[in-house]
């Protein structure tokens, strides 16, 4: 048998594979399944988007080749994003680029800059791409516990990247951010990137930022860009999308701004891997940045009452689980009576039993085990249901023929 190609081996099982498995069977066997499970927003992109794009595909002369690094306008438009938003200056030119979403810039900013053996820092639990991207890359990840929750969470983080850059031979070459987080939506203020960026000029490390859940907040005070930060374009690149934001996951549409020579790195690579994405996607993402921001509005609203409904009712059923400041994702601990089981087993029995889906944290890192992720992608009424049936399915005991179960896994 011919063994397992090099990348493919450094690639852990998917751990989300076994929950969509169940939930698949579950479907075909018409049952009504309430996914939480996928960070995949169900509301329609705003109409004056759309529109654009319909207007802009009649033109033949779109269907050709666009450009890797975007077309022009779209990347003024990001620029102005930036001025309006943050107070900051982007060069359109030479310190902003599109992507193919922001999983896709990650991805290909780790194929730029890794040498085999490279070391980077990224907080686990975290976002998959974050941490394997590099991996696939031919690097290696050192883990820094980052749980919310944990104490003073700035205090716990600062002290893993001391760790980090101390005990890493060679040098780590970068460290990752994300925040508001996806999954914990641990958030942070201006105070804890100007930390950052101070120690990571001083060791000569890049700072990779994810941005993507920037306009997902519920609080008064909206998420800082690290780009704030002065000097932060010395060492920092900033991923961003429109996924969320406009309800646009499918359209892959992102951006990175920031340090200019990763900014090249970046598009130097895309230039050989891709052509950019459809021209009408591109004209409507300008749209979409330039136009009316009332959306956005009704967007943030919509996930805040959904986030209510979901965090009230489960606390009512018993589950104490904290209500996020921002994302579309809330991060809650395992039930007590299921906390020995672990994160998958709970997710699976869930599914089974009261059909709704929730993404284990185990799938985040082995720092996300003892946590679920619920997104809050079902409307009010479906939110509600889900309650329903996960108050019933508390109220009995554990149902697994053992709990000691991490030896079968």
């Amino acid at each position: 048998m011919i063994e397992a190609f090099h990348r493919i081996k450094r690639l852990p099982p998917y751990v989300f594979a076994e929950v969509n498995a169940l939930k698949a069977a579950a479907r075909a066997r018409g049952e009504d399944v309430i996914d939480f499970g996928m960070g995949n927003p169900d509301m329609p992109t705003p109409p004056h988007i759309v529109q654009k794009l319909v207007e802009t595909v009649q033109d033949p002369k779109t269907h050709r080749y666009s450009t890797s690094r975007g077309i022009p306008g779209l990347r003024r438009a990001l620029s102005d994003y930036y001025e309006r938003r943050f107070g900051v200056e982007i060069d359109p030119e030479t310190e902003a680029i599109a992507t193919l979403g922001s999983k896709e810039g990650l991805a290909n900013l780790a194929q730029a800059i890794t040498s085999p053996g490279d070391v980077v820092l990224a907080p686990n639990p975290c976002y998959p791409i974050h941490a394997f991207g590099f991996i696939i890359a031919g690097g290696a990840v050192r883990h820094m516990p980052a749980g919310a929750g944990e104490g003073d969470f700035r205090e716990t983080f600062m002290e893993a990247l001391h760790r980090g850059v101390a005990h890493s031979i060679p040098k780590p070459i970068a460290v990752i951010l994300n925040f508001p987080q996806n999954p914990t939506a641990q958030c942070v203020d201006l105070d804890f990137y100007e930390e950052v960026v101070d120690f990571c000029l001083r060791h000569e490390i890049y700072i990779l930022s994810d941005l993507a859940y920037a306009e997902i907040y519920f609080g008064e005070t909206p998420p800082p860009s690290v780009l704030q930060v002065p000097k932060a374009r010395d060492i920092a690149v900033e991923f961003t999308s429109l996924s969320k934001t406009y309800n646009m996951p499918g359209w892959r549409v992102g951006f990175a701004a920031g340090n200019k020579r990763l900014i090249a790195a970046l598009a130097r690579i895309k230039s050989y891997v891709d052509y950019g994405a459809f021209t009408p996607i591109q004209v409507a993402a300008t749209a979409a940045l330039n136009g009316p921001q009332e959306c956005v509005d009704d967007i943030r609203r919509t996930y805040k009452e959904r986030r209510d409904v979901l965090i009230d009712g489960l606390a009512r059923a018993g589950w104490d689980a904290p209500s996020p400041e921002a994302t579309m994702f809330a991060w809650a601990p395992v039930p007590e009576p299921w906390k020995e089981a672990g994160s998958l087993e709970f997710a699976k029995a869930l599914l089974r039993d009261a059909n709704v889906a929730v993404a284990p944290g185990s799938g985040f890192g082995e720092y996300g085990e003892g946590f679920v992720r619920l997104g809050l992608v079902e409307n009010l009424q479906r939110t509600r249901q889900a309650v329903r049936g996960i108050r019933s399915f508390l109220a009995k005991p554990p149902s697994l023929p053992t709990l000691d179960i991490r030896k079968a896994v």
